[in-house]
């Protein structure tokens, strides 16, 4: 951060003299995370990025860049800061010698998250003065690594869930000083922008093209609601149809018509095998969906490989404040040290 040709560094004045804070920054460019294209971000003081447009009590809990989440508080010295810069390649976040309530004396941490305009995310370790197993999570989740989750509505409108549809956990014993994690961002759905494409590329796969959105998905992203409102799931058939699958008007002999039969009653099969499958998800996301297991008007369900438990979170997570308003902060030379 430290070096001016990868742009200005500014000090983000109220993040670097606060515990528990958090400030929405607008990106240059349209940062890649999981598919969907970021303009604004939101640093928070507990070492990491939130990437939600909708800031709301679980905020440590999924849609997060966290190269070390903890309860770390910029207040306590005026030697711990919260810097970024962003030269229109990489957005980069960095928590400068940083201390942890109850632990100051072990020492300060100093690391940081880099958002390259290609996808990648790099974290970089350069100060872990403790082993993070020896950290309390109590009053602050501590983990590192990526989340992404989309939020839906209730059919009666009363109520939202999140529903966390991807994470990659950092094992955490691997973090230390002068260590770093590299993330290679992986094709999605998404990126396709036509409906051959979406059914044919060998990039992806189990992607469906929605025609009504003209989106191509798997289901399982940030516009989860969108693809339920206009039953994108319900257009299996005319995908199948529009591809020919269905029908075939080829004038053929006995013999040429009693294989071709035979061929088109096994394709048949398998399709209506997929499509009884389809339906029992579709079933089984309706009765998750109508019989929560939680009474909290906001809560979690995690997916673990091929199944969704539901998690009810019996602690309350910690309370953010987010920093309204521009013209908060000042810009600075890291060198120079907080405004």
């Amino acid at each position: 951060m430290s070096d001016v040709r990868h742009g200005q560094v500014r000090v983000h004045g109220i993040l670097s003299n606060s515990h528990k804070q958090a400030a929405r920054v607008a990106l240059s460019f349209a940062f890649p995370f999981y598919g969907h294209y970021l303009r604004q971000i939101t640093i928070a003081t507990g070492g990491f990025i939130f990437t939600g447009d909708i800031t709301h009590r679980m905020l440590t809990a999924t849609q997060y860049i966290a190269p070390l989440m903890g309860n770390f508080d910029p207040s306590y010295s005026k030697d711990s800061t919260v810097q970024y810069l962003d030269n229109g390649e990489v957005f980069v976040v960095q928590w400068e010698r940083v201390r942890l309530p109850g632990k100051e004396s072990a020492g300060a941490f100093t690391f940081q998250a880099a958002l390259h305009k290609t996808g990648a995310i790099t974290f970089s370790y350069r100060d872990i003065p403790l082993s993070l197993d020896v950290i309390s999570s109590a009053e602050h989740p501590v983990k590192a690594g990526l989340s992404d989750a989309f939020m839906v509505t209730t059919p009666e409108g009363e109520r939202q869930k999140i529903y966390e549809y991807h994470r990659v956990d950092v094992d955490t014993t691997k973090i230390t000083s002068y260590s770093a994690v590299e993330f290679t961002a992986l094709p999605t759905c998404l990126q396709h922008e036509s409906c051959e494409l979406c059914l044919s590329s060998d990039q992806t796969s189990g992607c469906s093209w929605c025609n009504v959105l003209q989106r191509c998905s798997d289901g399982m992203d940030r516009h989860r609601q969108e693809w339920l409102d206009y039953a994108c799931s319900e257009e299996v058939y005319e995908w199948l149809q529009l591809w020919g699958f269905l029908s075939n008007t080829d004038v053929r002999t006995d013999s040429s018509t009693k294989s071709h039969v035979l061929a088109n009653t096994g394709l048949i099969a398998g399709i209506a095998a997929a499509l009884v499958l389809l339906l029992a998800l579709i079933l089984l996301a309706l009765y998750i969906n109508y019989h929560p297991t939680a009474a909290s008007p906001l809560y979690l369900i995690q997916r673990r490989k091929n199944y969704w438990p539901s998690l009810k979170f019996q602690k309350p997570q910690p309370g953010y404040t987010e920093v309204e308003g521009d013209g908060h902060e000042k810009d600075c030379i890291v060198e120079a040290g907080p405004c």
